[in-house]
């Protein structure tokens, strides 16, 4: 399994054949200048929320790979209008399965509107499992006992938490969040970007290891095999 990370909260799996784009927010990012959106291929988008910082590319990322766009109704329903052809709409608890790869729709805690100030349906994580096994991203959310379902659910190969605080958990609570949803590696992401969310590396790694966990920071269009 492979993962690139694009900076924020956006990042590639490649796993089984398939190629899975999360929360695309790249052109907007000075961080990830030296990303080249229009090499990036997927089969699969999928979108947490309906922020800017996490959709700001999804249609156009939508129109160049022809991947379907897996998000809540409010989502697919506002991409649906601003040109995207395939949608695949579904909410919490739901779950689907796209190019041999399920994903179920899991809670949580955070806000959503689209960029155009409208509703944007409720924030959500997703929980992927291939045939190389799962992974959740919990998209942007607090630390909240609903995590510990998942680890009676699913045996996670990774996490993908967010870890700069202010808007979502930092990486205290991320640590928890680790132990409750049964990861042992987490790629940390949505920090950095903004200078509310930076964080001192070392100590988020720190805060990690304290705990016996993995805490990965790729670069910026890094991919990792993980």
């Amino acid at each position: 399994m492979k993962l690139t990370y694009f900076g924020h909260s956006c990042f590639l799996v490649e796993s089984d054949g398939s190629r899975l784009l999360f929360d695309p927010f790249i052109k907007p990012n000075p961080l990830a200048s030296s990303v080249d959106v229009t090499k990036i291929h997927a089969d699969v988008i999928l979108i947490s929320h309906g922020h800017i910082d996490h959709l700001a590319d999804a249609v156009a990322l939508a129109q160049q790979t022809e991947a379907t766009v897996v998000a809540n109704w409010e989502i697919a329903d506002w991409l649906g209008r601003q040109g995207v052809v395939n949608t695949y709409p579904m909410n919490h608890g739901g779950s689907i399965v796209l190019n041999r790869v399920r994903a179920k729709m899991v809670h949580a805690i955070h806000s959503s509107s689209l960029p155009d100030g409208s509703y944007g349906g409720n924030p959500a994580g997703f929980v992927v499992s291939t045939a190389e096994g799962s992974f959740y991203y919990a998209g942007d959310t607090a630390l909240t006992l609903d995590m510990n379902l998942i680890a009676e659910e699913f045996s996670l190969r990774f996490a993908v938490l967010p870890i700069g605080d202010t808007f979502t958990m930092g990486s205290a609570d991320a640590v928890k969040a680790a132990a409750l949803c049964g990861a042992q590696k987490v790629i940390g992401v949505h920090y950095n970007t903004f200078p509310p969310i930076q964080i001192e590396t070392a100590f988020a790694q720190a805060t990690f290891a304290n705990e016996g966990l993995d805490l990965l920071l790729p670069a910026i269009g890094e991919t990792i095999e993980i």
